[in-house]
């Protein structure tokens, strides 16, 4: 199927056609119709299988329709409500990118930063508006922002908003706009409370669902490698090594494991970036920017940012540290493979944590393979393996063995995952 097949109208397929959009993913051909007939959506779909586009586009169109119908008509209709920053941001430019042959007005608002600008824009009125829990309700109670219009409401990332303990104010928000309207509720797992909070929210809902519930993408190539967490820094700069990565996002589970990774690869000559909480909001978008350029190779970030980084063909995530939450796993290494394309996942795992990886192979109901041909490899009694170093280097100097078109290339290291 087409996007123009979809019923799309013609300034929609511009734009599409502009971004180079010509053939929706499987959550965007099944959500688009529903959403354009007018009816509630639950979406339960893995991160990067395309779903800002499976409700920004329909809402566009409905939106449009209704500004041209009602043009007198005041006040933000749509509301996006989103956990992180940074995946505020996304949206807001793929409502620009998908919007911009129509007529109206969006704009993104998050805390870390003034809110002079934001109530500035606010001023000058808004058709849609893309926001993270707390600011928004901050601006509702100063009463810069009215939500008695609304008529379109998306609730994205709904266990992302329960991880971080924002459920609570995710159901204030909801008490204040009308029981009237579209709701679009989107999560990539479906925990009790988040299923409860669903129920209450949608109303006779058509369900789609493209994958089973926490599963990660097939196109993503899984690995794992163990090693002790001491000569974690020296395998990530091994693996670095090879100029096949040419950009790979790390994460870690503390900000200051964070900032410690990008002092040891910039004293290894690998120009890497920092981006977690600690960091201001200029900072943050400084250093996404910089990675998307090209300008830095290696972005090292905390799981604020697992779901709120999206760089078109990111080949290579790695798992400086695994997840103590089995599902957040699923989330970092779906910022490769994204819509269809291929990705490669390392993840690096030390006697401390076996537990999380056993958790993560029960969660995706897969085990990982493993590679056991490193220079720091780790045994089952926590010692170190003597390996030929010539052989080693043959293996990560052939780029082809991280392309990830062909999972025989480790098919010897992974029938020995399979067997331990």
């Amino acid at each position: 199927m087409l996007f123009k097949e979809l019923n799309l109208i013609e300034p929609i397929l511009k734009a599409l056609d502009t971004e180079g959009y010509t053939t929706p993913t499987p959550i965007q051909e099944q959500s688009i119709p529903v959403v354009l007939q007018g009816r509630d959506l639950l979406g339960c779909a893995q991160t990067g299988t395309g779903k800002t586009a499976a409700f920004a586009i329909p809402m566009l169109q409905l939106l449009d329709a209704s500004k041209k119908a009602n043009p007198a008509q005041k006040g933000i209709r749509a509301l996006i409500l989103t956990p992180t920053r940074e995946l505020a941001i996304q949206i807001d430019e793929s409502f620009a990118a998908y919007g911009k042959h129509l007529n109206l007005k969006h704009l993104v608002i998050f805390g870390g930063v003034s809110q002079v600008p934001q109530t500035n824009a606010l001023r000058n009125g808004v058709d849609i508006l893309i926001a993270t829990p707390g600011r928004l309700l901050d601006l509702v109670d100063q009463r810069f922002i009215n939500l008695a219009n609304i008529e379109w409401f998306v609730l994205d990332e709904a266990d992302r908003m329960l991880d971080m303990g924002f459920i609570h104010d995710v159901k204030k928000v909801v008490t204040r706009i009308p029981a009237k309207r579209q709701t679009l509720f989107f999560s990539a797992t479906m925990p009790t409370e988040i299923a409860k909070l669903s129920n209450t929210i949608l109303s006779n809902p058509v369900k789609v669902e493209v994958t089973p519930v926490s599963s990660t993408a097939e196109t993503i190539q899984q690995s794992i490698f163990f090693v002790e967490k001491e000569n974690k820094k020296h395998l990530l700069i091994h693996l670095l090594k090879d100029a096949a990565i040419k950009s790979v996002l790390v994460f870690t589970r503390t900000k200051h494991g964070a900032d410690k990774v990008v002092k040891e690869l910039s004293r290894a000559g690998v120009s890497a970036e920092a981006i977690h909480g600690n960091k201001s909001q200029n900072a943050r978008q400084r250093a996404l920017g910089n990675f998307k350029s090209g300008a830095t190779r290696v972005l090292v970030a905390t799981d604020i940012a697992a779901r709120g980084i999206d760089v078109d063909n990111l080949s290579h995530v790695i798992n400086f540290e695994l997840p103590n939450v089995p599902e957040t796993y699923v989330h970092r290494i779906g910022r490769t493979g994204r819509a269809g394309a291929s990705g490669i996942a390392f993840s690096f795992c030390d006697m401390e944590e076996k537990e999380f990886l056993r958790d993560i192979q029960k969660l995706i109901a897969a085990q990982v393979p493993v590679v056991t041909e490193h220079p720091y490899a780790m045994d089952e009694t926590s010692t170190y393996k003597a390996l030929p170093q010539k052989p080693v280097q043959r293996h990560y100097n052939e780029r082809r063995s991280f392309r990830g078109d062909d999972p025989r290339r480790y098919s010897g290291n992974q029938q020995s995952g399979r067997n331990k």
